[in-house]
């Protein structure tokens, strides 16, 4: 092979190589994208869920992929382990992953136009209950997975600030999605099921029960709605680019980008969270923290 060739082939080689080396670097940019279970099933939440994170990644200039966790604390568990970089999630979920130094919050969605919402626990209107809890004692009630911030965490942290154990104090159950929780009262599974405000709202405007075949028996303090969660090392330049995109959606983007009655989101951090951080630790699922993230 003369010297010009040689070049050539040298050349080539390089070309090859650094092209390899682009594709390469190029994968391993995919944004890992998650969200927890929001809906009744998986597809149902990527249908709904998965615009705002393709805007997303328009955004960043980058390739994406999404899963959909089964439970609450899945989603927690995969950003501890790093498994995904940038989660949708509900606020006890996040306090967890946070907890085992999976992540950090950078913004709350507003659900019309609020960055909160309620816990509540719902009955038939044929359940009597003229004094709440003292009426409610040794009815059968249903909270949803302990991943679940206003299924499980608030309403549990409520019974125990007022002296109750609700596995003794009620026929208890826990562990159902947030879709089966009102069906299960209205359907006579259970007297009492927790729920929240938000999930409620929207099986009514969809018609899946009438408005009279509940009754809300309590309500929670207002409570920061989901965070949008990056995880631990993840690169502080690209942060402040994911937060700069999701605060700069507007309420008109959202109606598109967003599932419905979701309008765009505020700036947050780990302190928004501490209401729920401090119903952990009264629960026993979290040790104090002398000093916040």
């Amino acid at each position: 092979m003369n010297s010009v060739s040689s070049i050539a082939a040298r050349l080539l080689l390089t070309i090859a190589i650094m092209a390899g080396t682009a594709l390469s670097a190029s994968a391993q940019e995919k944004l890992r994208f998650a969200v927890g279970p929001f809906q009744p099933t998986a597809s149902d939440t990527k249908k709904a869920y998965e615009p705002f994170f393709k805007h997303l990644a328009t955004q960043l200039g980058r390739d994406y992929e999404l899963v959909v966790t089964t439970d609450w604390a899945g989603i927690a568990i995969a950003l501890a382990n790093k498994q995904v970089d940038i989660a949708w999630m509900g606020p006890w979920g996040y306090v967890l992953a946070n907890n085992e130094g999976g992540g950090e919050a950078i913004a709350t969605v507003k659900y019309n136009g609020k960055p909160s919402y309620h816990s509540i626990i719902v009955s038939r209107p044929d359940v009597t209950i003229a004094k709440w809890p003292d009426d409610a004692k040794g009815l059968r009630l249903s909270l949803a997975d302990a991943g679940s911030t206003s299924g499980w965490l608030i309403p549990t942290h409520y019974f125990k600030s007022i002296g109750i154990d609700p596995k003794t104090y009620f026929q208890y159950r826990d562990g159902a999605s947030h879709a089966a929780q009102i069906l299960s009262v209205i359907n006579g599974q259970v007297d009492l099921a927790s729920d929240f405000d938000r999930n409620m709202n929207v099986f009514l405007e969809r018609g899946t029960f009438k408005a009279d075949q509940i009754k809300v028996v309590w309500t929670s303090p207002p409570l920061p709605n989901d965070p949008l969660v990056v995880r631990d090392g993840f690169d502080p330049a690209l942060i402040k680019k994911v937060q700069e995109a999701v605060l700069a959606i507007t309420e008109e983007q959202a109606l598109t980008l967003m599932p419905k009655n979701y309008t765009g989101w505020v700036a947050a951090n780990h302190a928004d969270y501490k209401t729920i951080e401090d119903a952990g630790v009264a629960v026993g699922r979290l040790k104090p923290k002398t000093v916040m993230k």
